[in-house]
């Protein structure tokens, strides 16, 4: 038995999601059109047909529908003896032009992307100008107004360290503890896009905790945005954190904008 790890890019525009759904649970089959397939299933569809045998593949944590990824870390457990590089080159040239393999590892057998992690890294890509860019338009969150930056970088501070982020997350996650570490967090202006060779006016918000919530980055970003409109007062981000209470903080930013960076091990 081995254990294989690989580092995955994905365009998360057309993918509801990193995890398979239950479709079962729903009265759901994948053949039905409207329904989005998720990168997970697309993976472990595409290592099937290669390897001929079922495989599990286990993805460092669940993005969300339209979520993009720049290094998703997962692993799969396999009885293969394809080299790693044939392996690669077989899931490239088989997967949809909008995931990609970018790198591949023997791991050690006790590994497992999701549990080994020691944290993840999140960057969201906001569009702070005046008109829309058609090449930026499924990367970043367009917003015209004016925004007090200097203001957004002081209030993220207050949510460095080990806090409950439960005003943070969606009130229906199902989790045993909201308790998360931010180990740093930053907001930026640039005018260039890593992905494109397009200068746009941007504001790049990135956090690396130990662990994240359902849509707890989504929602941060989308609480800066509403301080830095002025529609939420200066010292509101620390009475948000210390409520513990979703209907406190600002909306939850579109997902097109967000990327998992990176997982470190």
């Amino acid at each position: 038995m081995r254990n294989i790890k690989l580092i995955i890019e994905y365009d998360g525009t057309a993918y509801a999601g990193w995890q398979i759904q239950n479709r079962a649970h729903h009265g759901l089959t994948t053949s039905e059109p409207h329904q989005k397939k998720t990168i997970q299933e697309v993976l472990e569809k595409t290592l099937q047909q290669i390897l001929q045998e079922k495989v599990k593949v286990i993805g460092s944590g669940r993005t969300d529908a339209g979520v993009h990824a720049l290094a998703q870390a997962a692993n799969f457990h396999t009885h293969t003896r394809f080299s790693l590089q044939k392996i690669k080159k077989a899931l490239n040239s088989l997967l949809p032009k909008d995931i990609g393999i970018r790198n591949i590892f023997q791991a050690d057998i006790g590994f497992n992307s999701c549990s080994s992690a020691r944290s993840k890294m999140y960057r969201y890509c906001i569009l702070h100008c005046s008109f829309s860019s058609p090449f930026l338009e499924r990367y970043a969150w367009g917003i015209p107004y004016e925004l007090d930056i200097p203001l957004m970088k002081k209030e993220a501070r207050v949510l460095l360290g080990k806090h409950d982020f439960s005003s943070f997350c969606a009130s229906a996650t199902g989790v045993k503890s909201r308790i998360r570490t931010i180990k740093r967090i930053s907001v930026k202006k640039t005018i260039s896009c890593q992905l494109l060779a397009v200068r746009r006016p941007l504001l790049i918000i990135e956090i690396e905790a130990d662990g994240f919530l359902y849509t707890m980055v989504r929602t941060i970003v989308g609480t800066l945005v509403e301080v830095g409109r002025g529609k939420l007062p200066r010292g509101s981000l620390r009475k948000i954190l210390l409520a513990k209470d979703r209907r406190l903080a600002g909306r939850t930013a579109p997902a097109h904008g967000l990327f998992l960076v990176r997982v470190k091990y």
